[in-house]
């Protein structure tokens, strides 16, 4: 074929003489048929498609007609023919297969109109390992492949969204289809069934608990081009999975500008804190800026968890995220509206709401129908030059862990409270993490350091500053507990806590000075809490 290819450069024009349409989604079909037809294209089609064609009074030829061969085994065998294929890859140009194709009578077909077996949204939607499996296409990518691989003969249409361009095409060339509209095509049907292929063999790993399969991909939608990436000399795409984990990639979004890449990763990170905090229990307000958030707080209402949040760091607030774990009411938008903030993401918000926030036309405003589950398995995967790393997400909840107190002081019951907030919220700041707290709300957060020590300084510093700005004569650290995402390697970590005022702390342990850590809080009259788990976050 790659000889035959070279041989015969690919016309520019094609006339499009025959198309085969053969689509699960049928989202515009009567009107591409109906205009195909009219422009004298021959239809061929099968199954349900050539049924909902016939029943709308279009002209359609069965494919059985090509193949002389009916559908069997319940439809899974029906293209899978010489007819079809020979049809689909043969070179027009090459006298060897023009021979081929008269002498077996294969017509040749110009158009190829496929989606495939909806198996994503069997996949989603929770169906049985039967049905999942029965919703593998298998002609339908063969057909894709067939096609894309010969565009310089045949064109390919793999999305309903390409109808519209399609038909323009073919009236702007009379008929015909150019060459790098074609291949444009072409181009897009690999990625479909690369992605196709990407979720069936993802849902078996999972299927079958196969943590590291030798072979791993991933599929996606685009969803928008966006102007530029983390900065202006970059440019990048926002790619939608299916899956339908609540947040930035499921939201609606109710008004305010498009999102930049800044923006999507930045409520991500939002929102996937909020889901730690039940809104059964409490109403929870995070605020992020730059990935990590700056103030965390939970309450009985969300326009009290919001003050308390925005207290720990005002500052950084300016121009941040926010995001909530109940239904955004009037409250608290009035609240959030006073201070610069990019984007607000919620599971609902009331009308007063909405109505408040769009006074800010600039304010996104997203809802998502629900919160992401802290507890859920997924993956999470990282580029590296030359591959990428893949791990499970971590779900780790502090309310499963077998908590171990090892001081000789154990927490008071305010206390734990505050430990557990603390060491929910450090799961979600960048390592090194240490995070301050008190009254179910963020005092100080130290985020990204090199050294745990220089986090657990940053932390106390954004105390102070938070008590200066909220004009209190004492720290907001004195009486607070400390949160830190590993092990503090050495007391000095520690110890940096306790001249910030702090009363207790939760660490994973498992460092080889632990008893020296430990140590040093009985000294000192700290109380000490053990979980057993670590949460690093790159």
């Amino acid at each position: 074929m790659a000889v035959a290819s070279s041989k015969f450069p690919a016309p520019d024009l094609v006339a499009v003489r025959r198309a085969l349409i053969s689509v699960s989604d049928k989202t515009g079909l009567l009107d591409l048929a109906a205009a195909l037809s009219k422009a004298g294209v021959e239809i061929v089609s099968t199954g349900g498609t050539a049924k909902a064609l016939a029943a709308a009074g279009i002209a359609v030829r069965d494919v059985s007609e090509l193949t002389g061969f009916p559908e069997i085994m319940d439809g899974r065998v029906k293209t899978l023919h010489p007819s079809v294929h020979g049809a689909l890859l043969g070179v027009r140009d090459d006298p060897a297969h023009a021979a081929a194709m008269a002498e077996h009578g294969i017509e040749p077909i110009d158009l190829v109109v496929v989606n495939l077996y909806p198996f994503e949204e069997v996949r989603r939607g929770g169906g049985d390992y039967a049905s999942v499996v029965e919703n593998i296409d298998i002609g339908g990518p063969a057909m894709v492949r067939a096609s894309a691989k010969n565009h310089a003969y045949v064109a390919v249409v793999t999305d309903p969204e390409d109808y519209a361009p399609l038909l323009n095409a073919l009236e702007l060339n009379f008929g015909s289809l150019s060459l790098d509209f074609r291949k444009r095509l072409a181009a897009k049907a690999f990625a479909r069934t690369a992605a196709y292929d990407a979720a069936i063999s993802g849902w078996f790993a999972e299927t079958l608990e196969v943590e590291h399969p030798s072979w791993r991909a991933f599929g996606g939608k685009l969803e928008t081009v966006m102007r530029y990436g983390e900065n202006p000399h970059q440019s990048a795409g926002f790619y939608v999975s299916g899956d339908r984990r609540p947040g930035v990639a499921t939201a609606r979004q109710l008004q305010g500008k498009q999102l930049s890449y800044n923006n999507i990763n930045d409520t991500d990170a939002a929102f996937e804190l909020a889901g730690e905090f039940d809104p059964a229990r409490s109403a929870a307000v995070v605020i992020v800026k730059h990935a990590n958030p700056c103030g965390v707080a939970e309450a009985g209402s969300l326009r009290d968890a919001y003050l308390a949040a925005l207290r720990c760091d005002p500052v950084s607030a300016f121009g941040g995220i926010v995001a909530v774990n109940r239904l955004l009411d009037a409250e608290a938008a009035e609240e959030i509206v006073k201070v610069f903030t990019e984007v607000i993401i919620a599971p609902e918000a009331s009308e007063e709401a909405v109505a408040i926030i769009a006074a800010k036309k600039n304010l996104r405003l997203l809802v998502t129908g629900g919160l992401p589950d802290p507890r859920a398995g997924g993956l999470a995967f990282k580029s590296v030059a030359g591959g990428f790393l893949v791990q499970s997400r971590d779900n780790a909840v502090v309310d499963d862990l077998a908590l171990k107190v090892v001081t000789k002081r154990a927490p008071t019951e305010a206390e734990m409270t505050d430990l557990r907030f603390a060491f929910r919220v450090a799961k979600h700041v960048k390592s090194n993490a240490i995070v301050y707290a008190r009254g179910g709300a963020t005092v100080g957060i130290g985020a990204g350091q090199m050294s745990r020590v220089d986090s657990s300084r940053i932390a106390a510093r954004k105390a102070d500053d938070a008590t200066a700005a909220a004009g209190l004569a004492e720290s907001l650290a004195r009486g607070s507990v400390v949160a830190s995402d590993a092990f503090f390697p050495f007391a000095d970590g520690l110890l940096s806590a306790v001249e910030a005022g702090a009363t207790a702390v939760i660490q994973p342990g498992g460092s080889m000075r632990d008893d020296e850590v430990i140590a040093a809080a009985d000294a000192h009259g700290i109380a000490m809490v053990f979980t057993g788990a670590r949460h690093f976050r790159h």
